[in-house]
């Protein structure tokens, strides 16, 4: 695929090369006519990746844009794999995350548009934290099976409208959520799908999450009338 900056509308899936500090990311964006926003799938350690682009799928069939993105280079992704350090720098994923919304923010083709965050596990702290950090710039996160617990008196901090979706049989993760739920300060939602572990590999969890999902960023990042009528 073509390497460009932001590809206008109605285009292929095009790879596009970030600058964020001191290395260049890699992510695959989309952008669907009329599209009212673009979420971010923030990619740690690149574990679920298979899992959010099934995610992306049913967001972009909604009308949203999608970016996922990954926030480690392959050289450091190969290091992750090695040591499990870099997943858990959640401070260094979030500056990146930063990073990429604002070079986002200056691209033509996505320029007006809403921005969202979905993140799991330990990508889901650092959407947290970036969303603390850009305040009303972000519309809308969702943290699936999340540590919230990661990102401490930050948490209080974010003002987007966040909903966390938590596997039921996910005990650990779920008690975490429950316990940061009540520390936000903002709009709020907290599902958790009945008989769902950690990755929701049982048969039709994963439709359950996506739903949730394209709801809560479709209801915070709006649908265009163009889109409506075109669908």
């Amino acid at each position: 695929m073509k390497t460009l900056a932001v590809p206008p509308p109605n285009t292929l899936p095009t790879t596009v090369k970030i600058p964020a500090g001191y290395v260049d990311l890699e992510g695959e964006l989309e952008l669907p006519p009329y599209a009212p926003g673009v979420v971010l799938f923030a990619h740690g350690s690149g574990l679920g990746k298979a899992h959010d682009q099934y995610l992306a799928s049913v967001m972009r069939e909604a009308g949203l844009g999608t970016l996922q993105l990954d926030l480690l280079t392959k050289k450091e992704m190969q290091q992750d794999a090695r040591t499990s350090a870099l997943r858990v720098e959640i401070d260094l994923l979030a500056l990146r995350l930063i990073s990429v919304t604002r070079w986002l923010e200056k691209q033509k083709a996505a320029r007006g548009l809403k921005i969202g965050y979905f993140g799991a596990s330990t990508d889901g702290a650092a959407t947290l934290i970036a969303a603390a950090e850009l305040g009303d710039r972000i519309a809308a996160v969702v943290s699936r099976g999340g540590r919230p617990d990661l990102v401490g008196n930050v948490l209080q901090e974010v003002r987007s409208p966040t909903l966390f979706v938590v596997g039921g049989y996910d005990d650990l993760v779920l008690c975490l959520n429950d316990e940061a739920y009540g520390k936000l300060c903002c709009k709020k939602d907290f599902r958790v799908i009945p008989c769902a572990t950690h990755h929701f590999e049982e048969p039709g969890k994963l439709d359950q999450v996506a739903q949730l999902s394209t709801h809560w960023f479709n209801r915070h990042m709006g649908k265009s009338a163009d889109w409506e009528e075109a669908a």
